[in-house]
């Protein structure tokens, strides 16, 4: 048994689940075949919310404790197998977990699959006579993305979808890496045409997931700031500890108490004015 066909028959209930979805969309709440794959992917999408929560905890970890790991990666820049074993170490002891930013995209992988197979064999499960348009001006989900000039458009709508939702997925990453995120959906697109439409509908819906789901994280989630590295100097305007270090491990001097105000010389006092019981004044 080859492998493709024994990744097939190990998806076949996942298969089995996707089409199930999509026919209770269309049949039961009696929505056209493209907006029961929107719902569909919607579904796919709540589900995969916990593993979403964990990726969001984990990429704010990663940007928290940015600064510590770039001291460790320039520490032993020399010894790569050192490196790994300090990074592992560091991640350990702070509960970080590198994959868990990779978890919702996997996840989604086998979905991908099944629905590809869905889309194939889509005319054996449908009745003839079924409406397969969508937004008026897609004919048919069933064909592929190049067959028509609609499918340019859907491949323009998400080639931005795909850069916009990279770009809040990707805030942990080195500017080096997030380029290459952003650059890496318009190197697929020439792969990407010759895919069924469904399938494009499908991805155009879960980046627009993504990009709702970034904009609520900025504004519900405070953003963390970086881990104070151990070798920032303290300023002027940093308190002196209690045990009169300094923050700096030498002892500091206090200076002396001001000395009170000296009295005012009695010849720049003002005279005082005594009054005679006859309305004259004395000196």
């Amino acid at each position: 048994m080859s492998a493709a066909v024994l990744v097939f028959s190990i998806l076949a209930p996942l298969e089995n689940a996707v089409r199930w979805v999509l026919e209770r969309f269309h049949y039961d709440v009696g929505v056209t075949w493209a907006w029961a794959i929107v719902g569909t992917t919607i579904v796919v999408r709540i589900l995969l919310v916990p593993l979403t929560v964990r990726q969001i905890h984990s990429m704010q970890s990663l940007q928290r404790h940015a600064p510590e790991m770039k001291e460790i990666q320039r520490k032993y820049k020399g010894d790569r197998q050192k490196m790994n074993e300090e990074m592992m170490k560091f991640y350990k002891e702070n509960h970080i977990n590198p994959a868990a930013s990779c978890l919702p995209l996997l996840a989604q992988a086998p979905v991908f699959i099944s629905l590809y197979l869905v889309l194939k064999n889509f005319s054996k499960h449908v009745p003839p006579g079924s409406d397969l348009s969508w937004l008026y001006f897609v004919p048919n989900i069933t064909a592929k993305v190049d067959s028509h000039w609609s499918g340019y458009v859907l491949l323009a709508v998400y080639a931005l979808s795909q850069i916009f939702s990279t770009y809040f997925m990707s805030q942990a990453m080195d500017k080096t890496q997030r380029r290459l995120m952003m650059v890496l959906p318009l190197v697929f697109i020439t792969v990407i045409a010759h895919f069924k439409v469904g399938l494009l509908i499908y991805w155009v819906t879960t980046n627009l997931w993504t990009v709702g789901q970034g904009l609520v994280t900025r504004r519900l989630v405070p953003r963390t700031a970086p881990a104070a590295s151990t070798s920032t100097k303290k300023s002027s305007r940093t308190p002196p500890s209690n045990d009169g270090s300094g923050g700096n491990g030498a002892k500091t001097v206090e200076a002396p108490p001001a000395p009170p105000p000296k009295p005012r010389p009695a010849s720049t006092q003002p005279r005082r004015v005594k009054r005679n019981r006859g309305g004259g004044r004395r000196r």
